[in-house]
This record gives C-alpha cells, structure tokens and sequence, in this order.
C-alpha cells in the first residue's frame, strides 16, 4: 500500500483554472476563485500567501503553497531592499475547478494552508510552467491539467515528508508493524469480505490486540474504517460512465446491491445514484 497514492487516487484536474500574475513591488493581488483547491508558485521574486484566516507564509522563488478553498486568499510582493531595484515578481496558480477533481479525502488530510519549499534550487522547470501558462497552443489546456496534477502530487510528496506537516491518523499509522499490516490490507483488497479476526490473522496478533491498538492508532475502529474506505472508493467508481451500482458494490465488497446502496448513504449522506448524478451536473 502507498498511502500518498490513496489519497491522490482519482484526482484529475478538468479544465483547471490558471492563472499568471506579474505583481510589482510591494503589489498585491486577490485570489478569489472560490475553488476547493489552489496550488500557488512562485517563478521570480519574494513575497507572502495571506489566507483570509491565519497567519501569512512567506514565499521564496521555487516554493510551492497549496491553499484548501473556497475562502479566497491573497498574495503580497516583497518590497526591494533597494528602491532603485524595481524587479517584479512572477506568480503562477492553478486551482482545481471542484471537488469531483480532487475527492473528498483529500482535503481534509490537509492543513487550509501549507507551503513546500524548493527543493533544489532548479528554476528550469518554473521556466518552463511559466512559458505554458502563457502559451496559446493546440491541445493547452490538457498540458495543464497534467502539469497541475503532477505539480500537487510532488509538493504533497515533499510535504508529507516535512515535520511540520499534519499528516492524517492513518498514514501515520502505516508505519505502526501491526496497525501498518491491517491497513494495507484493508487497502490493497477493499472487496475481501474482512472481519476483525482476518485482519488480526494478517498483522499476526488476537482481534481483541487489533481492535484496540487500531482504534487507539487510526481513531475508528477496524470495520469502521474498512466501510468508510469502501464508500471513499465507490464514491470515485460511480463517476465512471459505464459505471452500475451493482457492479461498484461488488468491486468494493458488497454482494447485494441494496446492503451497499444502504452503506453508501449512511456514510455519504446520499445514495449512490444521487451521488453520480451530482457529479454529472457538477461536472
């Protein structure tokens, strides 16, 4: 199991919003899309992220923001050290247009602000995003939506691997020996039809062990957990176009279309069929 990679599992920018932004020194400039998700780097120069609530985060050239939404947010350009320096600085952002782009377990592992610095210092790859979001070519708006999407897959990579970050229970669980095993086999196989003594036979301890280091871990019980997994799964299945309840409910373990239809609602909110047609209409 690669916790990161369950919590980017569908996400897929569509017509993502883009956005580049020359701000002068001492400038500032209001960011108020009212999107769920906003990615923010800075290509040149020196400033700030100010979120509408919270303190601000300084930016350097090369760091990278993540802003959860839909409050807006703004950002402040550094002024020059010296006033005869009239040097701008160069922002771009990219925000995911809703949340069928990004799910919905995705959010709420993250902070309402957190910020990445540069890595290494190579600015040939801001060059290079810098010159796309400024292109007009065939096809441009599909090479953005990937690059935003790698863009959030290796800041939150880089993120989850800072001290700072604020990972949720689960991922830090992972690395529990017994909790760790559970879960990754919960991950790797949602449909196996999972009970408390199946799980603790697969982390090599009594259900009884299990079920209490899991809780005190994770913060819900095993089965608990396993549901809501579940549901996190068939929620992104359902907005496939071929897609039937009955065969998302066998591909996350559910034999009978109506148990399934039962779970989806109590854990969601709504039935599966609502939930596809929300989609469709948001999408």
């Amino acid at each position: 199991m690669d916790g990161l990679a369950d919590l980017l599992r569908g996400i897929r920018a569509d017509e993502a919003l883009f956005d580049r932004r020359i701000v002068p020194p001492a400038g500032s400039v209001r960011l108020d899309c009212r999107t769920p998700l906003t990615i923010c780097t800075l290509v040149r120069g020196g400033g700030r992220i100010v979120p509408e609530n919270g303190p601000p985060r300084p930016l350097r050239p090369g760091d990278t923001a993540v802003v959860r939404g839909p409050a807006p947010f703004t950002f402040v350009a550094d002024a020059p050290a010296d006033p005869a320096t009239d040097a701008p600085t160069e922002l771009i952002s990219g925000a995911y247009r809703a949340h069928t782009d990004i799910g919905r377990r995705l959010p709420t592992a993250l902070p309402d602000l957190l910020v990445v610095p540069d890595p290494d210092g190579d600015h040939q790859l801001l060059d290079f995003l810098s010159a796309e979001v400024a292109a007009d070519r065939p096809g441009q708006q599909v090479v953005l939506d990937r690059l935003l999407d790698w863009l959030l897959a290796c800041t939150l990579r880089a993120w989850f691997d800072l001290p700072e970050a604020h990972a949720p229970q689960w991922y830090l669980a992972l690395a529990d020996p017994i909790v760790g095993a559970a879960l990754r086999a919960v991950h790797d196989a949602p449909a196996r039809p999972w009970t408390i003594a199946a799980l603790a036979a697969e982390a090599g301890v009594s259900r009884t062990s299990l079920a209490e280091r899991f809780t005190a871990r994770v913060g819900q019980p095993p089965l608990t957990y396993l549901t809501e997994w579940r549901m996190a799964l068939a929620a992104e299945l359902l907005t496939e176009p071929d897609a039937t309840v009955a065969a998302v409910a066998r591909r996350v373990g559910y034999a009978d279309a109506f148990a399934f239809s039962t779970a989806f609602k109590r854990v969601r909110g709504l039935s599966p069929s609502a939930h596809r047609t929300a989609h469709h209409r948001a999408a």
